[in-house]
């Protein structure tokens, strides 16, 4: 435990909800489930630590009361998960307990110590069939409440939830009335299983079997190399830079900025890789239409992207990019169990285990960086360049297994882009995973001060193309040798990276 921070006592919190029941995963949660299960048993690779403050003079009855509402408003919140013979559910109790730890943080900040609090509560594994999907504790300071630190499983929430439980407990601590929400898991799940929602999975099924029919089977058919010790290793950059060009280049190409990030990311690995086609996966939000939208739960999905590099420049690569874009939103809600079968077949009649394990997940819940420093003359390509000898880059961690070979992730900052880029470094070391967040930085600035062609990126951004053996051979879209180069591990849509 931190030490700034001492333990007070626990409280008990009993909670009787509007309804229980069970049924079977949502299709959002089946692709959490199946992560969880490729995991040792108390993996805490998919908790979330998350925060929250004590809006107002509030004494510990009032927190305790609005965190009562919160679960009981939540069925997500009281639900349990379980493998049996006829597959995996989903149990919501009508009513329980939970227990709530009480700390006093002295003269240490309350949030500061919180977030601390919040990851150790997350560093332990969930029972999902037994426990609930939180955990969550009460800091106080001077004996009054100032923040709660809390531990949630991605079974439960995703980032779009985060921001609804957020709005609510505002609204909760100030003892607002709050109409009971429409619809909760439960609701999707049935709705998935038959009419408009299953016909939603068959389309996203028929759009996925064309495309892999014809992508190449991986981007990574190359030889690899002797990996770190701990082999997935993640690495950072902000860059004012690349926020400010993003958002240039968004205005001056019709795009959001989200498709100015995905398309280089792809672009770059295309020209890292030798291929002409990229396919990645996207993490999509899957929050079209009122119902889902508020909804708190989990419905992310992986979407499937694919880039035909066009003959020309960076621009004509984000304008197809941000197209291809839309069409991987429409198609990212499916049964999981179902497309992993559908990519299994597809391997089968390819001669090839499909290989999707590049991926792009724009964290950020707002399209722009609305506290970035100005840039004068407004987008200027000399003050936009000046602003790269502030970015930094950085190590952030590594670990033993992930599913990725290379997996771009952005930050929540609205001052600066955070970027993240993880690596399995038996197929791209880490210096490799440096050179393309700077070459990432490169492509852009360069493209507000001019066109980029597209077969200039590599000597541009520094980056250096996969030189195969001279007995690997080019065939339709991949590449082979005389040994198979295969996918890094079964595991995807890893969404906290």
């Amino acid at each position: 435990m931190t030490g700034d921070l001492t333990w007070q006592r626990a409280e008990p919190v009993e909670f009787t909800g509007t309804r229980g029941g069970e049924s079977s995963l949502t299709w959002g949660q089946q692709a959490f489930w199946r992560l969880t299960r490729w995991l040792d048993d108390g993996d805490p690779y998919f908790n979330l630590p998350w925060t929250l403050p004590v809006y107002g003079r509030r004494d510990l009855g009032a927190v305790l009361l609005a965190l009562r509402r919160l679960v009981e408003r939540h069925e997500t919140l009281r639900t349990t998960y379980e493998e049996i013979p006829g597959g995996p559910v989903q149990r919501v109790a009508r009513e329980g307990r939970f227990t709530v730890e009480v700390f006093e943080a002295g003269e240490a900040r309350p949030l500061v110590v919180a977030r601390e609090l919040s990851a150790e509560l997350a560093a332990k594994g969930f029972d999902y069939a037994t426990e609930l999907p939180f955990r969550c504790a009460v800091v106080t300071r001077d004996g009054r409440p100032r923040a709660v630190a809390f531990a949630l499983t991605h079974l439960a929430v995703d980032g779009w939830s985060l921001n609804i439980l957020a709005t609510d407990w505002r609204s909760l601590l100030a003892g607002d009335e709050l109409p009971v929400p429409a619809w909760q898991p439960l609701d999707q799940a049935a709705f998935e299983r038959e009419g408009a929602g299953a016909a939603r999975g068959e389309r996203a099924f028929r759009h996925w079997r064309a495309v892999l029919g014809r992508v190449p089977r991986s981007l990574f058919d190359f030889p690899g190399e002797t990996p770190e010790e701990q082999r997935f290793v993640r690495v950072g950059m902000e860059s004012a830079a690349v926020a400010a060009a993003a958002e240039v280049l968004a205005e001056r190409w019709s795009v959001s900025t989200a498709s100015v990030l995905t398309t280089a990311s792809a672009v770059l690995l295309a020209t890292l890789t030798g291929h002409r086609e990229v396919a990645m996966q996207l993490i999509v939000a899957n929050r079209h239409g009122s119902q889902i939208e508020a909804m708190v739960g989990a419905v992310v999905q992986d979407g499937l992207f694919v880039l035909d590099l066009p003959e020309g420049t960076f621009a004509d690569a984000v304008r197809a990019g941000h197209g291809q874009a839309l069409t991987t939103y429409r198609h990212a809600q499916y049964d999981p169990l179902g497309m992993m079968a559908l990519r299994e077949e597809v391997g089968r009649e390819r001669g090839g285990a499909i290989d999707l394990s590049a991926y792009f997940n724009d964290t950020r819940t707002i399209g722009h960086w609305p506290d970035l420093p100005g840039v004068e003359p407004a987008g200027d390509p000399a003050a936009i360049a000046a602003l790269t000898e502030q970015t930094r880059t950085f190590f952030v961690g590594a670990w033993p297994k992930v599913d990725a070979t290379a997996f771009f992730a952005t930050g929540p900052a609205t001052n600066t882009c955070q970027l993240y880029l993880l690596t399995d470094t038996a197929r791209l070391p880490r210096s490799t995973a440096y050179a393309l967040l700077r070459g990432l930085e490169t492509l852009l600035v360069g493209s507000v001060a001019g066109e980029v062609p597209l077969d200039e990126v590599a000597e541009r951004c520094g980056i250096t193309p996969i030189e195969r053996p001279g007995d690997w051979v080019m065939t339709g879209p991949d590449w082979s040798g005389p040994s198979e180069a295969g996918p890094s591990s079964p595991l995807a849509g890893a969404e906290s990276f």
